[in-house]
């Protein structure tokens, strides 16, 4: 499948991001395909939060809505929206 979906049963990974932003801690996390080499157009994303656990905790809380999205058969597109090549 090449349209930019979650598959079931595909491999999602968290990338947590440490920053500094006009002299302050911020911290950036997404979901991405395990095996997309290129995090340039994830599935979900969280920008400028205040730490580290901030940004995990979004992360967990969007990763299980994916999974019940999955699960009742609906498959997200990743940020851009626009098809991945295949």
């Amino acid at each position: 499948m090449g349209f930019g979906y979650v598959e079931a049963g595909m491999k999602l990974k968290v990338r947590v991001v440490h920053y500094r932003c006009q002299g302050v801690d911020c911290w950036y996390a997404d979901i991405d395909d395990a095996n997309d080499r290129q995090p340039d157009d994830p599935y979900w994303y969280v920008d400028g939060c205040r730490t580290q656990s901030e940004a995990l905790t979004a992360a967990c809380v969007e990763l299980a809505a994916l999974d019940r999205s999955i699960a009742a058969g609906t498959y997200p597109q990743r940020v851009s929206g626009t098809p991945a090549a295949a």
